[in-house]
């Protein structure tokens, strides 16, 4: 038996035993990092993984910031995260996380503790149906066995969280689901069981290998490249923003195609390297007579589709052949349009486009419209009145250090970064949860993106943060630096740019939903730093140099019905001649 299967193997019990074979199988694998949430059911897995060297655990009080809080540690790191909880309800309050992890495609593995199957339906405490609780959100689900400390038994376990773990990588990465039930006793105690001896388990765990987040490998995908052809990059959160911008570059000057890449894919920050870059699409679609003269015969959409509606409805219209080039096995095309997927890698597919073609007048005709709208949205936010909301994306993308992580939360930042983020060469890491586009686990997946990495900043809005308050609870065990701007415009911004606007105390009272929270207060309870942003240069001055370490919140107050206001005046002058 080598050393370190001797060092973390546990012979005090049955339930020890079993434990530490599982945790000892999933740090041969690549697994570094647990979230665990207290309760005595799950008592043995938190034993066996705190005990574990090469394990580093977390607690997290709330299943629900947990879920959200490993979910942040998985998109960073790209690397499966463990999450324990106990027996009960407890497993419910991961299925916001559960979800966003399956339709973002990000590696989870749920530990959720249970009652033996002779505590189950007959009204034992804390106990309910878990079996395939997460439905189809999850990749792979196994109700694993009562821990039995025989050769045989360890050996099935083995292989099953093998499996369970190499089911959460690959291109249909993803959560994976093992239910474990435990009999007492539950702590590390002496259980009376005889237990195979260490000499037993002698190579017991050579076999198993590091598993690679496999992705497939690229094929040629034969197709007749148009001259009117667009690039249009969807959200990505790849942390090689460098190499992905230069995939892209590539494929851009050897069409000679314009490429319009959402805000929330790394090439904004990465322009030198992106090609023929477009960031003020969804501005110049908003005139119809630009829009037409605009429309594609073909078009290459990298990963998926972008946020802007604007672009949705006009490709809609424009009915072009696609390419779909994704690295997930599941339909990314929503707007059901001529497409065809290629599955690979961008790297690897980009490495066929060579040379660099001449320009085009359909090339010159869009950085024309583009550079149009780049004035005109400049001037207009410049005589914008005092610190609205569509000032925050040029001055995080001017002022932040560079190569920060930043988080945007879900409604009106993501838009608001997708209308305003500029063009640059500052490599600012973007992230968010897009899989779903919920607003749940805002706060939590955010500490979970910046603990133990390098400052990073959150964006988010009122109701966002309020929905995931408990997320301030991980601030003692939270190692790093994050900033919270906070857009506290009373309610929901978004909503104000919907049809649900004109129904009066209706639309206020049930979708706006206003709150008076004091966030002062709010942050004093939680012990976090809390600042009132006055203006565009006082909030310029907070961001240019972020705290090497802890958390703080920088409100910046707004008016939603009077920022709505003014940016739908500025489309309005974008959308004429």
């Amino acid at each position: 038996m080598n050393n370190s299967a001797k060092t973390s193997l546990d012979f005090r019990n049955t339930n020890s035993l079993w434990c530490s074979v599982l945790v000892e199988t999933l740090v041969r694998l690549g697994l570094q990092q647990a979230v665990i949430s207290p309760g005595s059911r799950s008592a043995p897995l938190t034993f066996a993984l705190t005990r574990h060297p090469g394990v580093e655990c977390i607690p997290v009080l709330d299943e629900r910031s947990a879920g959200f809080f490993a979910l942040g540690l998985a998109k960073r790191h790209q690397r499966p995260v463990a999450l324990v909880c106990t027996s009960g309800t407890a497993s419910a309050n991961y299925l916001p996380a559960v979800v966003e992890a399956h339709e973002s495609g990000v590696p989870l593995l749920l530990l959720t503790a249970d009652r033996p199957p002779e505590l189950r339906d007959c009204h034992s405490g804390q106990t309910i149906d878990q079996t395939k609780i997460y439905g189809s959100y999850v990749n792979h689900q196994h109700e694993c066995a009562v821990p039995d400390a025989t050769l045989a038994m360890l050996c099935y376990l083995r292989q099953t969280v093998a499996h369970a773990y190499g089911s959460t990588l690959g291109s249909a990465a993803g959560p994976v689901h093992l239910n474990c039930p435990f009999r007492d006793p539950l702590p590390p105690v002496a259980d009376q069981v005889t237990l195979p001896s260490e000499e037993s388990l002698k190579g017991f765990f050579d076999g198993l290998v590091k598993e690679e987040n496999r992705q497939p490998a690229a094929v040629t995908l034969p197709v007749r490249w148009m001259a009117r052809g667009l690039i249009v990059v969807g959200p990505n959160e790849s942390i090689n923003g460098k190499d992905f911008a230069r995939s892209v570059g590539r494929i851009s000057r050897a069409l000679g195609w314009p490429v319009l890449a959402d805000a929330l894919s790394p090439v904004r920050n990465h322009a030198a390297q992106s090609g023929h870059l477009v960031v003020h699409y969804d501005a110049l679609l908003r005139n119809e007579r630009v829009a037409d003269s605009l429309r594609p015969d073909q078009v290459i959409c990298l990963g998926g589709w972008p946020t802007s509606k604007e672009l949705r409805a006009w490709l809609q219209r424009s009915d072009p052949e696609v390419v779909l080039q994704t690295e997930r096995l599941t339909n990314e095309d929503g707007l059901h349009l001529r497409t065809r997927f290629h599955r690979t890698q961008l790297v690897a597919w980009s490495a066929g486009f060579t040379g660099r073609r001449p320009v085009t007048r359909f090339l010159r005709d869009w950085q024309s419209q583009n550079r149009r709208a780049a004035r005109m949205l400049t001037a207009g936010l410049k005589a914008g009145p005092g610190l609205i909301e569509p000032k925050w994306p040029g001055v995080l993308a001017a002022k932040l250090p560079p190569g920060t992580p930043c988080f945007f939360a879900s409604s009106m930042p993501v838009r608001d970064a997708e209308y305003f983020w500029p063009a640059g060469n500052r490599r600012q890491q973007i992230f968010f949860n897009r899989g779903a586009n919920g607003i749940d686990g805002t706060l939590s997946t955010a500490l979970g993106l910046a603990h133990g990495g390098r400052p990073a900043v959150l964006v988010t809005g009122d109701l966002a943060l309020l929905h995931d308050t408990n997320g301030f609870l991980s601030r003692p065990k939270f190692k790093g630096s994050l900033t919270v701007l906070l857009i506290n415009n009373a309610g929901g911004g978004i909503f104000e740019h919907l049809p649900v606007a004109q129904f009066g105390p209706v639309f206020e009272e049930y979708f706006a939903t206003p709150q008076q929270v004091d966030f002062a207060k709010l942050c004093t309870a939680y012990g976090v730093d809390h600042f009132l942003v006055s203006d565009e240069r006082h909030l310029e001055a907070l961001v240019t140099k972020l705290p090497r370490s802890g958390l703080r919140v920088l409100e910046m107050r707004t008016s939603r019905k009077q920022d709505a206001a003014f940016r739908k005046q500025l489309f309005s002058q974008l959308s004429v001649d």
